[in-house]
């Protein structure tokens, strides 16, 4: 497990490679952020991490507005 006890922030987790990234980093140990504008997709995201005894949150956002890091940390 290289990256037990690391936290990681994942933007675009709901589907394609930011999913699949996700989902490696919390096979690996990672405690994993998964973020997505699409709610729905990032919360499957979530649950799958949770469902293989990983730890996950999801956080439903836009990234490209000015703001939107200020919700992540």
């Amino acid at each position: 497990m290289r990256l037990k006890n690391k936290t990681a922030i994942i933007t675009g987790a709901g589907n394609g490679i930011g999913k699949e990234t996700a989902l490696l980093f919390a096979k690996e140990g990672a405690n994993v952020v998964v973020t997505d504008l699409n709610e729905e997709a990032v919360n499957q995201t979530s649950a799958e991490i949770k469902k293989s005894g990983g730890k996950a949150i999801s956080i439903s956002h836009n990234i490209s507005c000015e703001n939107a890091g200020n919700r992540l940390f």
